[in-house]
């Protein structure tokens, strides 16, 4: 790698961060992080959507690189559509965690994302889908037909619980057993105990040579703590979720007007 930059590894949030409001990138984001990788730098894309739903995205994108996808739970080498490393949540301590959940919150929504580079994403027919209508889901009646594959996560919802208290009464009563995250508004997850982004970065980091005195981070929701804490420095879009606002070294502009490439701009140049 190239000596003397700010930074030498790029960790970015896909959506609310590097993605626009049109769910691409603009030009604009694209010259700087250009600008950036032609110095010596490496972008990585650092996602709560496993591989199922990041990998559209990547194509359309054209992103070829290392991407953490999943909360950290896969690490992926899109330009081969190859999983370096995948992490499970146990079905089993799954299944405890959301009766434990059920018995003091009543029934939550609950989809499940399974393992793997073509993993379905499983939901029950009350769950709903937040965020883009183009995302595949499967509609199914059995809660068994949740956990007869492995999975990386759950999604669970409340009828009567905003996203922030849900996410709060989880961590509660469940966070003993699961890592209990909020992903954007209606998503709330459930993951392997200790599972973060910070722990996938730090995996992907290791193996292109990097560590997190070498990371500047940006992202947009509680999701992207961990991350934030890990790297050398975390910067907040605009309009972020206060939890991470409260903890950001830097807030730049929002990813309606390229936030991302107005800080890149100023450490590379374009």
């Amino acid at each position: 790698m190239t000596d003397g930059l700010p930074y030498r590894l790029i960790a970015t949030d896909l959506d609310g961060t590097l993605l626009d409001p049109a769910e691409t990138v603009t030009d604009r984001t694209r010259a700087a992080l250009a600008a950036a990788t032609a110095a010596g730098a490496v972008h990585v894309i650092v996602t709560g959507r496993a591989v199922t739903w990041a990998r559209p995205v990547f194509e359309a994108i054209g992103y070829t690189g290392t991407a953490v996808c999943g909360q950290g739970a896969q690490v992926y080498d899109a330009g081969s559509d190859r999983l370096l490393t995948s992490l499970t949540l146990d079905r089993q301590l799954a299944r405890l965690a959301l009766a434990k959940l059920t018995a003091e919150l009543g029934p939550p929504a609950v989809a499940a994302a399974r393992d793997g580079l073509d993993g379905a994403v499983l939901a029950l027919p009350t769950y709903r889908l937040m965020g883009s209508g183009e995302l595949p889901l499967t509609v199914v009646t059995d809660p068994a037909e949740l956990f007869a594959a492995p999975i990386g996560k759950l999604f669970v919802q409340h009828p009567d619980l905003t996203t922030d208290q849900l996410t709060e009464a989880a961590q509660r009563i469940i966070g003993d057993l699961v890592t209990v995250t909020m992903a954007g508004e209606g998503i709330v997850e459930l993951l392997p105990l200790g599972l973060s982004k910070a722990t996938g970065l730090a995996v992907a980091a290791r193996r292109l040579g990097l560590k997190a005195a070498d990371t500047i981070a940006f992202g947009d929701m509680p999701n992207d703590l961990p991350m934030f804490r890990w790297a050398a420095h975390g910067v907040a879009m605009a309009g972020a979720h206060q939890e991470l606002l409260a903890v950001a070294d830097e807030v730049t502009a929002g990813n309606d007007a390229d936030g991302v490439a107005l800080v890149l701009e100023r450490l590379y140049g374009t």
